[in-house]
């Protein structure tokens, strides 16, 4: 069988550029796997994407499809033959459609009985017959929310195609797309070099791209490239480039031959928070900022030009001057927020609903304010400030820069708190109660932001929970999850001794009592406990924790976050232990012997009623480890001291009848494996390791 490279390449106007990555891979990989399923030999696969085209190449395909033996099954032998063995009509069908006639066909025991089967040669089809389907099914399927019609053309596509590259090794394949017919020409640079190249064939693709049509095809290089050339700007400028991920693969979306270029802005907008000047740069602008060695705005962004200008210093010119009256706004919003208090920015927000059941969001802030102080109250923080900072932290949002850039939520509270010369823990918590927004997040370094961004957390997860919207299935609206495990990412993070349970009541308690969630059908708290316990399995998994060290750690209901941390951490290590799964298993099988009591174990150990030496030994050594562990605080330790146990346990099994006749002698060894089990029970249920 032959072999050659396959070329495809789709040109369009501009693409979408957020898309564009996504677009090409899903065409260049639902092509593949068809070629896959089709049985066809094929080397390695390059996608290529640019504002212009999708394309992909993929080396040494095989130019057809091998000839192959195939079985198919007929009717069943009592349905193809009548009492007299003539064939019936079901038959004879059947080996017409097939080819053959019914003395070639042959019968098969299976068993369900016996079928008619007919085993024949089939051609292989080339691959230029089948790539036309292929490629129509693959557009078919590529990730598009809503496609356009141009023109009166009846095709559909996210954008107007303008031509279409089908190579075959040297040969042009017969093929049409979007009302497409494919050649070998491609194009270049729309400026640049507007005229056609003609390919003599795949691997020449990227070469002559680049060389005479002034396009770097290939996404991943052109977007090194761009970040490369931004970095070198920036430090020309004397500071360094920050470049936003997302809005680096923007950028390459946009260009096809990128120059990156350096522009300036007044000295004067510095005055204004460098978050909000950074946003409009980047999400209006596509620029990347120049910040100095302390992380602080530079008067200078660097952007990326589509096109080597003869006139540079026009291009930049033009980019000032665009930027300019972005900047002016956020200069004007600035000012005109500064001249009110984050108390009189607050006032509005009796007005704002923030959840139509649960009140306006100064209702809420009234909420946040309580259990924050009571919060702060809780781990040496100032009660007074994170009540303060309670009101007060979402006062921003009727702030015309927020109304303006919605991402200076917070941020913008903090600098207004910071000209107002409120306290700095106040000012810190007004962007700190949003932490973590994602996994991997900082946390609130301040005790009043760790208050305000618990309270914030929680009581948005009761209310919703209240109202009867918790999350169902992969829907979760108010993301409650997320909120969730950064309630406990906090506590655990910063190690504060807080109680969910005692969090959870006094965010019930802040609610009015005859408010929404009064009419909760169930038991509010303890559903919402459930729920956040259910969070730990998620939060464990995720670094790597196995699910049984992380159940058998819930199975004791530790209602602490930071508890439930250092117990999984020691059951992880102890799990590590050779003596770990002796004990488990024999946890287990302590736990099935104490289920079948019909009442509570026996709690008393006569020390007189111990008679085989195996007893003995155990219950010396349970007294040992009730000793060492009586006081010791360190989970890790408690169960190091335990392992000890392994021996005199695995004895004892072996040697004593704990379910003895004499009912004195069952109570007796059935209350030293209580004892046994409960010693354990204080870190963790280990059974659930066996």
């Amino acid at each position: 069988m032959q072999h050659a490279d396959l070329l495809i390449e789709l040109g369009t106007e501009e693409l979408p550029p957020k898309a564009l990555k996504a677009l090409s891979e899903a065409f260049a990989i639902e092509t593949l796997k068809q070629i896959d399923d089709a049985g066809l030999e094929h080397g390695a696969m390059k996608v290529f994407a640019a504002p212009r085209r999708l394309a992909f190449r993929i080396e040494q395909v095989a130019v057809g499809q091998a000839d192959r033996d195939i079985e198919r099954r007929g009717p069943a032998v009592k349905a193809a033959f009548d009492e007299e063995g003539h064939p019936s009509k079901a038959a004879l069908g059947f080996a017409q459609s097939v080819g053959l006639t019914m003395d070639q066909l042959e019968t098969v025991e299976t068993d369900k009985g016996a079928w008619l089967v007919a085993k024949v040669r089939e051609a292989g089809k080339p691959l230029a017959e089948l790539l036309p389907a292929m490629l129509e099914q693959s557009l078919q399927r590529l990730p598009i929310p809503k496609r356009m019609r141009w023109g009166n053309r009846k095709v559909q596509f996210v954008r107007p195609s303008q031509w279409l590259v089908a190579l075959l090794g040297e040969q042009v394949l017969d093929i049409a797309l979007l009302d497409q017919n494919a050649g070998r020409e491609t194009r270049g640079h729309r400026f640049h070099a507007p005229a056609s190249i003609s390919l003599g064939s795949p691997a020449e693709y990227e070469a002559r791209l680049e060389k005479d049509g002034f396009v770097i095809a290939d996404f991943d290089r052109r977007r090194e490239m761009i970040r490369k050339h931004a970095v070198a700007a920036g430090e020309k400028e004397g500071g360094v480039t920050y470049i936003d991920a997302d809005l680096l693969d923007e950028v390459t979306a946009l260009v096809e031959w990128p120059v990156a270029m350096v522009g300036h802005f007044e000295e004067e907008f510095l005055r204004v928070p460098q978050e909000a000047l950074i946003t409009t740069m980047e999400s209006n602008q596509k620029y990347f900022p120049v910040l100095d060695g302390q992380g602080k705005l530079k008067n200078a962004f660097v952007f990326i030009s589509n096109l080597n200008s003869k006139e540079p210093q026009v291009v930049i010119s033009g980019n000032e001057k665009v930027v300019r009256p972005r900047l002016s706004d956020a200069a004007f919003f600035y000012d005109l927020d500064r001249k009110k208090t984050l108390a009189q920015h607050a006032e509005p927000l009796e007005k704002v609903v923030f959840q139509q059941q649960l009140g306006s969001v100064a209702d809420k802030c009234r909420r946040i304010s309580s259990v924050a102080g009571q919060i702060a109250n809780h781990v040496g923080g100032n009660q007074k400030l994170a009540e303060q900072a309670g009101l007060l932290c979402k006062a921003d949002l009727a702030s015309a820069m927020v109304y303006e850039f919605d991402t200076m939520q917070g941020v913008m509270g903090y600098y207004l708190a910071k000209q107002e010369g409120l306290d700095n823990e106040v000012s810190e918590a007004m962007h700190e109660q949003y932490l973590p927004r994602f996994s991997g997040d900082v946390l609130p370094q301040t005790k009043t932001g760790m208050a305000v961004a618990i309270a914030d957390k929680l009581d948005t997860l009761v209310g919703i929970f209240g109202i009867g919207q918790k999350p169902t299935g992969d829907k979760d609206p108010y993301a409650l999850r997320r909120a969730t495990l950064g309630i406990l990412r906090i506590i655990i993070g910063s190690k504060l001794d807080l109680d969910i349970k005692s969090l959870i009541n006094d965010s019930v308690n802040a609610y009015p009592a005859d408010g929404a969630i009064s009419s909760y059908k169930g038991n509010l708290r303890l559903d919402v406990l459930e729920f956040v316990q259910g969070r730990y399995r998620a939060m464990y998994q995720e670094q790597g924790i196995d699910t049984p060290v992380i159940l058998s750690v819930l199975a004791v209901n530790p209602t602490k976050p930071l508890d439930v941390e250092q117990r999984i951490q020691a059951v992880a290590a102890f799990r590590a232990r050779p003596e770990a799964a002796a004990l488990a298993a024999a946890n287990k099988r302590v736990g099935n012997i104490l289920s079948k009591l019909s009442g509570p174990a026996p709690e008393t150990i006569h020390q007189g009623l111990l008679q085989q030496d195996e007893e003995k030994v155990l219950f010396a050594a349970l007294q040992k480890a009730i000793t060492d562990s009586a006081n010791v605080s360190d989970y890790a330790a408690v169960l190091a001291s335990l392992a000890a146990l392994r021996q005199p346990v695995d004895a004892f099994f072996d040697k004593v009848m704990v379910m003895a006749d004499d009912a004195a002698l069952r109570d007796n060894r059935l209350a030293m494996l209580a004892q046994l089990r409960g010693l354990f029970l204080k870190v963790a249920d280990i059974s659930e390791l066996g």
